[in-house]
């Protein structure tokens, strides 16, 4: 799938979106709060629902205005949720979203502001029980 994939704690982050929608620049900043590298650009999700990087791109990712950087990276984790990225404007209290295909929770999110990779890191807290949402996404 055209993805981006972290991990940490054991367990999968999904990032999803059109080209040039901020997945690899929000993978860096998330490597930067802890997270691992999985894939840049490319996942491939198997038929046991194990996130892989293809062969030919493991531990590379695109790092825009200095090229293909080589990272440290984990082989394969179990995804636990997805975000799709957006530019579009964003309700301040989502619904609960499930991915029908992966049957994983989703949330769009806005990859821009200075502030996505601690709000993707509280989102990826809560779907692992770690934080405690009252409403909203994963209430």
């Amino acid at each position: 799938m055209h993805a981006s994939c972290a991990a940490r704690d054991g367990w999968g982050l999904l990032l999803t979106g059109a080209p040039g929608s901020g997945k690899s620049d929000l993978l860096l900043r998330l490597l930067d709060r802890g997270f691992s590298l999985v894939a840049d650009d490319q996942v491939h999700i198997g038929p046991d629902g194990l996130a892989r990087p293809p062969t030919s791109l493991a531990g590379l990712m695109e790092v825009r205005g200095l090229g293909i950087m080589a990272f440290p990276f984990i082989t394969e984790i179990r995804p636990v949720l997805i975000a799709r990225l957006t530019h579009d404007p964003l309700p301040r209290l989502p619904m609960p979203n499930r991915d029908e295909q992966l049957d994983l929770p989703v949330i769009t999110f806005d990859p821009r502001p200075a502030s996505a990779a601690q709000r993707l890191s509280l989102a990826f807290d809560s779907v692992i029980g770690r934080a405690t949402q009252h409403v909203g996404a994963f209430a």
